[in-house]
């Protein structure tokens, strides 16, 4: 029965000490601070792919033991470029710089054609320029005998409807105001 007793004890006692595991950090007197070890010199690098035999990612770091962290890490972008980024860690923060950011932004060179197409384009506009400070009119180009013909039948058709249209607008206001002038207000406002 003693055996029994301690047992029931022991169970008692074990099942305290788990029930107030969750809350002991709130209690003052359990308090305790604990210093995270200081940060130990390493290094790693890794070399990844999509595919066996493929690489398209490399990642290098090197933790200098006083927390400040420096690496760099490659990719293959969508348009299958190679970027690559340095970085720096610190107790200041992140601190990354694109090492090849500046050909994101290059411009392809020209081709010939090109190159010939902007020096048209330039005269041109230079042309146009020139005449548009001195109020020169520039020789816009001519309608040929089929485009003149189109927009004259154009015009005609344009002012054939809106005639159309005024003489509906005029018979719908007469019938509106023969309609007022018959009609018997119902007394309801």
């Amino acid at each position: 029965m003693k055996h029994i007793i301690i047992a029931a004890a022991a169970a008692a006692a074990a099942l305290v000490n788990v029930c107030l595991a969750g809350v002991l950090h709130t209690l003052p007197e359990y308090r305790t601070t604990i210093t995270p070890p200081s940060p130990k010199p390493y290094s790693f690098q890794y070399e990844a792919g999509r595919y066996p035999g493929h690489v398209d990612r490399v990642h290098q770091e090197i933790g200098d033991g006083d927390g400040i962290i420096h690496g760099t890490y490659s990719y293959v972008d969508p348009k299958y470029k190679v970027r690559t980024v340095e970085y720096k860690a610190d107790k200041n923060g992140f601190h990354p710089a694109l090492i090849n950011f500046d050909d994101i932004f290059a411009q392809p060179a020209d081709s010939e054609a090109v190159r010939l197409a902007k020096e048209k384009h330039m005269r041109l506009y230079q042309k146009i320029a020139e005449a548009n400070a001195h109020n020169v009119p520039i020789n816009l180009p001519q309608d040929s005998d089929s485009v003149a013909k189109a927009k004259n039948k154009h015009n005609e058709l344009y002012h054939r409807i809106a005639e159309q249209h005024a003489a509906i607008a005029a018979q719908r206001e007469a019938e509106r105001l023969a309609y007022e002038a018959t009609s018997v207000a119902n007394g309801v406002e």
